[in-house]
């Protein structure tokens, strides 16, 4: 072949060449599935476009409940997860779904209801005690009912009560519906309601609803990043999971964390769990 005949390959070839070089590398991304409560206090809004801005890693998102989130590790079809159902979230990385858990931050759950609380659950006890109490009289009460982890803990705290947890009374609803969904219709019903205190504090001024309970062990709240493992999945972009979940536990995001909803319900949403920025150790 000829100089005359390889001169059109050779500029064919140099102008692909080219036009590969003028597109575009691809996207990186990564696939967060996490409970609503976060994202219904507003929480992931302010930290995850700071944390794409910084390394160009665009977050997806996806608020479907810690029980659904959970499942989605489980199976491979998330990338990092923020949950807070500490007892499933060990389970999975015992069994290697998961190649790490941290802890990042924490606040209570509450138990909600009218102010003239016909349950007396201000004066109960315990948190046991006061869903009891609830039960016992039949009164109008709202659970999530839909696998979360605030659903996890409600039927937790019912069993330790000595209630079947799928048991059924006359003032039941059950929503199958995220946290803010769910405060809204026990405000409607002036029903007694199960929350974090987060979105609770996000909500309490379109619900007329009065936290009834007080802080104690068996209400406390911890959130943790989860890696989904990638040797278990390959298909998890394990890379951008390891920087995100960096970001989550740096200084930067957890003083954010410190003073989330300070402006707007004059107390922290969170308390973070890195000692770096004045969080319990």
């Amino acid at each position: 072949m000829n100089l005359a005949t390889l001169a059109p390959l050779l500029a064919l070839l140099l102008a692909c060449n080219a036009l590969a070089a003028e597109e575009p590398a691809p996207a990186r991304s990564v696939l967060l599935a996490t409970t609503t409560s976060v994202r219904d206090s507003g929480l992931l809004d302010r930290l995850l476009p700071i944390f794409s801005a910084q390394t160009g890693i665009a977050v997806q998102a996806v608020a479907v409940g810690t029980g659904a989130a959970l499942r989605m590790g489980r199976e491979g079809n998330a990338d990092i997860l923020l949950t807070h159902a500490p007892a499933a979230e060990k389970e999975m990385l015992a069994d290697g779904s998961l190649s790490s858990r941290i802890e990042i931050m924490e606040n209570y759950f509450v138990i909600a209801g009218p102010a003239e609380d016909p349950a007396g659950v201000a004066q109960a006890p315990t948190a046991q005690d006061a869903l009891a109490r609830i039960y016992r009289l039949g009164l109008p009460f709202v659970s999530r009912g839909d696998d979360s982890g605030t659903h996890k803990r409600e039927r937790a705290l019912l069993a330790d009560a000595g209630i079947d947890p799928d048991a059924k009374w006359p003032g039941l609803t059950r929503t199958g519906s995220g946290m803010g969904i769910s405060l809204q219709v026990a405000g409607q019903r002036q029903a007694y309601i199960l929350s974090d205190v987060g979105t609770y504090l996000a909500f309490r001024q379109r619900i007329d609803l009065t936290v009834l309970s007080r802080p104690e062990p068996g209400l406390r709240n911890i959130y943790s990043v989860l890696l989904v493992n990638p040797e278990k999945f390959p298909r998890v972009r394990g890379e951008e999971a390891s920087r995100l979940a960096d970001f989550l536990q740096g200084e930067e995001a957890q003083s954010i964390m410190l003073a989330f909803g300070t402006k707007k319900v004059g107390r922290p949403l969170f308390t973070p769990l890195n000692p770096t920025t004045g969080g319990p150790p």
